[in-house]
């Protein structure tokens, strides 16, 4: 025979068994529809993901006061230094900042203060979060950009960066370049405006340390909340943790890991937690919806079983007419492929309608992420469509296999 007859043959037999092939087609569009709409999902996370961290400097490392048996060198919710203190009386001083002076491949060390104070502005408060930083220093270890305005100087004194979120939506009037607000009383210059970041940096105000002293309630002369060290490239965050740890140890009078009163963090091994997670996440929830291929194919097979019982007859006539058995085999895989092929163009397009709906679902990419639409890349069309059509053949070959070897005389004779 033929390609052609086999092709058409499988499709007589596809369009005579109308209610059951379409109930089992129904089973291959739910199972592809879920995975191809998880898949789509999952590579919308990470893009985006990839893409935050394209933004992100990840040559900085964090050193915060206190210290937990688990803490993992990544931020967590108590702030930078992650889970939790083991001392409540732990600071960071300039005795710290001294210690970690020579480094190699250090470039630049800044001490920061943080806190939440009250801001006046045209008649209205607000709560906000402020941060001191060195301004000889800072301008040189964050990826931020001004939208107006500019970035704190050596010279700076009573003066502040805003957030977008602050200078636009916080207050009714919006706050320019050049305009003062009140902070606990005392008047601050806006200097610059920050472009809109998306996240928590929109709705802070970075001010020079000697500033924020006396502006925030129970900071401290030389004293900080948080040391930031930036290092020349990626690959030398890990050793030059180790070293930050080692001179630490000693300049605190440190023998202990027990009796460890600082934390460490850095913002590569933040990235490659999310970069772990998201993979993890997309792999735990493909594997879910596989479960509903398991079950489409299982309905495949069931049902050539059936088709087979029912043209025994005509596999018994096929063969005494001269039909081989890779003629029978053929027809029977042909019309499997088929049923997963229909189940395949459908279910793509149910993934790529679910996939659509995810923002209208409240499923959000990531923290702060807009929710964009995630659509379906023709790669991952292609695939799914594929995948359906390798379900339908795998399915419906050992049914096949059994009509292709019956025998002439047993096949005429069945009931």
């Amino acid at each position: 025979m033929r390609n052609a007859t086999y092709v058409k043959m499988a499709l007589n037999m596809l369009l005579h068994s109308k209610l059951r092939s379409w109930l089992t087609i129904i089973g291959i569009v739910i199972g592809v529809g879920a995975v191809v709409g998880i898949i789509s999902l999952g590579d919308a996370m990470e893009a985006q993901v990839q893409s935050r961290l394209a933004d992100m400097d990840l040559t900085k490392i964090t050193i915060t006061p206190g210290y937990s048996g688990a803490q993992s060198r990544m931020p967590g919710p108590g702030g930078p230094g992650g889970g939790g203190s083991s001392s409540t009386d732990a600071e960071l001083t300039d005795d710290d900042v001294d210690a970690l002076q020579g480094i190699d491949g250090v470039l630049y060390i800044d001490t920061q203060i943080s806190g939440s104070e009250e801001v006046d502005y045209a008649g209205e408060t607000a709560t906000l979060s402020i941060t001191g930083v060195d301004p000889q220093v800072w301008q040189y270890m964050n990826t931020l950009e001004v939208g107006s305005g500019r970035l704190l100087e050596p010279a700076d004194k009573n003066v502040a960066v805003i957030g977008s979120s602050i200078a636009t939506e916080i207050f009714d009037q919006e706050i320019g370049v050049n305009q003062v607000i009140t902070v606990n009383g005392k008047s601050v210059r806006v200097v610059g405006v920050l472009e809109e970041e998306g996240g928590s940096e929109d709705r802070k105000i970075y001010m020079p340390l000697d500033a924020a002293v006396n502006l925030i309630e129970d900071a401290e002369e030389d004293v900080f909340d948080s040391i930031v060290v930036k290092v020349e490239s990626e690959d030398l965050v890990d050793p030059t943790i180790e070293e930050i740890e080692e001179r630490l140890m000693v300049s605190r009078q440190i023998h202990q890991e027990k009796d460890r009163d600082f934390s460490l963090s850095s913002s590569l091994s933040m990235a490659e937690s999310v970069t772990e997670m998201t993979s993890s996440m997309t792999l735990f929830l493909g594997a879910i919806a596989a479960v509903s291929l398991l079950v489409g194919a299982v309905g495949i097979a069931n049902t050539m079983f059936t088709s087979v019982l029912e043209k025994t007859k005509e596999i018994g006539t096929m063969k005494a007419i001269g039909a081989k058995n890779r003629d029978i085999l053929m027809i029977f895989v042909v019309n499997s492929a088929m049923v997963g092929f229909v189940g395949g163009v459908f279910g793509v397009m149910l993934g790529g309608f679910v996939s659509t709906l995810f923002p209208y679902l409240g499923v959000t990419l990531m923290r702060g992420g807009s929710g964009a639409g995630t659509g379906l890349s023709p790669d991952l069309m292609a695939f799914g469509l594929g995948l359906a059509v390798l379900i339908g053949v795998l399915s419906g070959a050992v049914p096949a296999y059994r009509a292709s070897k019956l025998k002439p005389v047993d096949a005429l004779r069945y009931e």
